[in-house]
C-alpha cells in the first residue's frame, strides 16, 4: 500500500500513517490484490492518531527492553493529554535519569528508521513466543482469543501484539515526549488538531486519583487484563466479580452520601459528566443514600431550563448549538436557585421540546429542613452556571466511565469505548436509532464534551468512576449483533469493525445476575429506576 500511496502523488497535510480499505482501516503493509476502494489517512483522523500512538507504545517497549530489561511496562492511562506509563522492576523507582535515558534510547531507536515487520503465525507459535519474552498477559489473551492464526509484529528483533495497525518504520514518530509523571512516565503526543506541535499538558491530577484507586482493587483481585479476566470467568469467578465491583461501586456512593450529609452548609449538588457515563443512575442511586443518611434530595432538570429556540445560538454552520452555554437560561436558574436558598416557593420551567418554548410546568416547590437540590447536565460543573450561587452551599461530582482494566500490558482501552458501546446499546433499545446512526454522531458528541465538558472536570469535589470491572463483558452480546448490521459500504463500517474486534477478546457473561439496581442496567434493560 506504501507504493500505490507514492504512486499516485497523495499529498496529505501530513504524513500518512494508514489506510482505509473498504471502510476498514489497515495499515500502509496491506497488499492489494485485487479492485478496492482506498482512504488515506494521516494522524489528525483518529484511526490515523491510533496507528501513531500503537506505534509510539512499541518504541517504549523496545527503549525499556533495551535499557531496562529487568522492568516492566506498563501502558496504563490516558491522562493530562498523554499516556500514564508505569514501569516495575526498578530497585531505585522511576526518576529523571531514568526517563533522561529511555527518552535517549527512544530517539535512537527512531532515528534509526527500524521497520515494524507484520507477521502471521499459528497462534500456539505466537503464544510461546511471548511467554519466552515474560508477555504473560498477551500470552493468556490470545489463548482466551480461539484464533487459529496471529497476527503480531517486530522491532530489530523484539516481539509486540497490538489489536491495530502499525506504521511502516519509526523514522515516522518525529514528534513525541517523555517526562517525569508522579510515580512513573507520561508519554506525550501529538496534537491531531496541530500535528506540529504535541499536546499540551493539563492538570488533572483528580482524574489520576481515581484511575489510581481502581488500580488498587484490581490488584486486590488480580485482575488488571482482559486476558485474567476471561481466565477468572472460565474457572467460575463471574459472579464474585460482579458482586465485588457493585458492592465497591454502591460502597463508594454511601461513602459520597455520607461525606455530603455531614456538610450542613452543602444545599446544591451538582452533577457532570460526558454521554453514557451512567449519570441518570448514579444521581438516582446517590438519592437513594442521601436519604438513607435523613437528608431528602430534590432533582431539578437542568433540560428544562434550556431558553426559547429563537434566543439558542448558532453553531459554526449555521444550526442551533444546544450544547453551548448560552442555550441555557442562566438568570432564570440563578433567580430561582437563590429563591429556594432563601425557603421560598418557585414554579419549575417546563422546555416544550416539540414548540421549542419556555412554559410554565405548574409544578411549584420549596425546600425543608434536610433539602438537597440535585442538578445534572452537561454544564453543570461550569462556573457560569450557577455563578450567583455560594460556592460554600455547593457540591461538585464529576461522573465517567473511567476504564481502568487494559487489554494487556501495552494495548489500554480508551474510556471513550467503553462510553460509546453504552450508548450504541441504549439508543438501539430506547431511542430506535442503529449502531451506524450512533456511531456517525458520535464526533459531534465529543467536540461538544471537549467544549463544555472536559475543560471543568477538575472543578469537582469529588471524581466518581462509573465503569464496572466486568462491564465489557456484559455488554458484550447485545453490542456485538448491533455493530454487525453496519454495513461495510458506509464509513461508519471502521469503528464498528474496530469495536466488534475488541469485543471479540473477552469472554460473554451473562447478565442474569446483575442487580437491578447496577449503573449498566440503565443501558441493559431490567432496572428498577424508572427513567
Amino acid at each position: 500500500m506504501e507504493e500505490v500511496y507514492d504512486m499516485l502523488e497523495i499529498n496529505l497535510p501530513y504524513e500518512c500513517t494508514s489506510v482505509k480499505v473498504n471502510n476498514k482501516t489497515e495499515g500502509l503493509h496491506y497488499t492489494i490484490y485485487n479492485d478496492k476502494d482506498i482512504e488515506f489517512i494521516d494522524i489528525t483522523n483518529p484511526s490515523g492518531m491510533r496507528t501513531y500512538t500503537r506505534s509510539l507504545f512499541f518504541v517504549l517497549y523496545k527503549a525499556v527492553c533495551e535499557v531496562y530489561p529487568q522492568a516492566r511496562l506498563r501502558i496504563d492511562t490516558p491522562v493530562s493529554n498523554g499516556y500514564y506509563c508505569r514501569l516495575s522492576g526498578l530497585p531505585a523507582g522511576v526518576n529523571g535519569d531514568v526517563v533522561a535515558a529511555l527518552r535517549n534510547k527512544m530517539r535512537a531507536i527512531i532515528d534509526a528508521n527500524l521497520p515494524y515487520h507484520r507477521i502471521t503465525a499459528p497462534t500456539d507459535e505466537a503464544i510461546a513466543l511471548f511467554r519466552q519474552h515474560r508477555l504473560e498477559d498477551k500470552a493468556q489473551l490470545l489463548e482466551g482469543s480461539g484464533l487459529l492464526y496471529t497476527t503480531y509484529y517486530t522491532l530489530g528483533g523484539t516481539p509486540d501484539y497490538f489489536y491495530g495497525s502499525l506504521l511502516i518504520n519509526t523514522g515516522q514518530l518525529q514528534l513525541f515526549d517523555l517526562v517525569p509523571y508522579y510515580d512513573g512516565l507520561l508519554l506525550r503526543v501529538p496534537d491531531p488538531k496541530n500535528p506540529e506541535e504535541l499536546k499540551p499538558m493539563i492538570d488533572q491530577r483528580k482524574m489520576f486519583d481515581v484511575f489510581n484507586e481502581q488500580h488498587r482493587w484490581q490488584e486486590i483481585l488480580g485482575i488488571s487484563t482482559i486476558g485474567q479476566f476471561n481466565k477468572a470467568c472460565s474457572e467460575g469467578g463471574t459472579d464474585e466479580l460482579i458482586n465485588i465491583s457493585e458492592a465497591l461501586q454502591e460502597k463508594r456512593i454511601s461513602a459520597l452520601a455520607d461525606r455530603i450529609a455531614n456538610q450542613p452548609d452543602i444545599k446544591v449538588i451538582l452533577i457532570s459528566g460526558p454521554s453514557s457515563s451512567g449519570k441518570t443512575t448514579f444521581c438516582k442511586r446517590l438519592a437513594v443514600q442521601l436519604s438513607a443518611c435523613g437528608k431528602r434530595p430534590m432533582t431539578i432538570s437542568l433540560d428544562d431550563y434550556f431558553v426559547d429556540r429563537s434566543k439558542t445560538p448558532l453553531d459554526e454552520q449555521g444550526e442551533y448549538d444546544y450544547e453551548h452555554i448560552n442555550a441555557m437560561n442562566i438568570p432564570l436558574l440563578n433567580k430561582q436557585l437563590n429563591e429556594l436558598l432563601k425557603g421560598e416557593t418557585v414554579e419549575l420551567p417546563k422546555f416544550n421540546f416539540l414548540r421549542g418554548i419556555s412554559e410554565k410546568s405548574g409544578i411549584k416547590i420549596r425546600m425543608e429542613e434536610g433539602t438537597l437540590l440535585i442538578l445534572e447536565g452537561i454544564h453543570a460543573l461550569n462556573p457560569m452556571l450557577t455563578a450567583q450561587i455560594s460556592n460554600e452551599c455547593k457540591f461538585k461530582i464529576y461522573a465517567s466511565a473511567l476504564t481502568t482494566i487494559l487489554l494487556d500490558d501495552h494495548n489500554y482501552i480508551p474510556t471513550a469505548d467503553n462510553r460509546l458501546l453504552r450508548r450504541i446499546i441504549r439508543d438501539f433499545k430506547y431511542r430506535g436509532y442503529s449502531a451506524e446512526e450512533t456511531i456517525r454522531r458520535w464526533p459531534s458528541v465529543r467536540s461538544g464534551e471537549e467544549k463544555w465538558i472536559f475543560p471543568y472536570q477538575e472543578e469537582a469535589d469529588v471524581m466518581m468512576n462509573t465503569a464496572l470491572l466486568f462491564e465489557f463483558a456484559a455488554l458484550r452480546n447485545q453490542a456485538l449483533p448491533l455493530l454487525e448490521q453496519v454495513p461495510e459500504n458506509v464509513p461508519e463500517y471502521s469503528e464498528a469493525y474496530r469495536l466488534r474486534k475488541f469485543l471479540s477478546y473477552l469472554k460473554p457473561i451473562s447478565i442474569r445476575n446483575l442487580p437491578p439496581t447496577s449503573l449498566l442496567r440503565e443501558f441493559l434493560g431490567g432496572s428498577v429506576f424508572r427513567y
